[in-house]
């Protein structure tokens, strides 16, 4: 599956918290990534610490799809031990290129036909609010899915104007100067 996702930088996060919560209640939690990157993939471990407890996903990314959005191929499993799971992928060779914490408000809800997650992202060490709604469809439906992505973000007040294809790695690498 293909993780069809645009990303927004809001102005008015209090506004769009609102009307997200009008679509569906938030799921608060922080994430704990760490990013074990080569080129263009990504392999992802995340702890995610929420009200309903604590869990860890090992993610892998493949490259790029899309270009404009940056959608990606994803692959997604649940992990009983966080540590292991680090140690087996260092022991594999992997290396780890950044972790950084990201404090996250999900809204799951349906639109357009599609089961979609809209996430108020901030990042502690970014200065900020960002918006990422996500679908995961076939490839061949990532141009319609990003669409109807488009269509609830236009809902939701966010312009095209607003939408950046920059990524928190990136960016976090770039505030700490490296």
């Amino acid at each position: 599956m293909i993780e069809a996702e645009l990303k927004a930088y809001v102005v008015e996060p209090e506004l769009i918290g609102r009307r997200l919560d009008a679509r569906a209640p938030a799921r608060v939690e922080v994430y704990r990534d760490t990013y074990y990157d080569r080129a263009d993939q990504e392999l992802r471990l995340r702890t995610v610490h929420g009200t309903h407890g604590t869990r860890t996903l090992l993610t892998y990314k493949g490259a790029a799809v899309d270009t404009e959005s940056g959608s990606k191929p994803e692959y997604e499993t649940e992990v009983a031990d966080a540590a292991a799971a680090h140690a087996i992928l260092r022991s594999l060779g992997h290396v780890e290129r950044i972790a950084f914490e990201k404090h996250c408000r999900n809204h799951a809800f349906e639109a357009y036909g599609r089961r979609m997650l809209a996430t108020l992202v901030r990042v502690p060490e970014l200065d900020g609010t960002y918006l990422e709604v996500e679908t995961l469809v076939d490839e061949a439906d990532v141009p319609a899915a990003l669409t109807d992505i488009r269509a609830v973000l236009t809902e939701l007040g966010i312009g095209p104007d607003a939408l950046t294809s920059d990524t928190y790695t990136d960016a976090v690498r770039a505030r700490r100067g490296g």
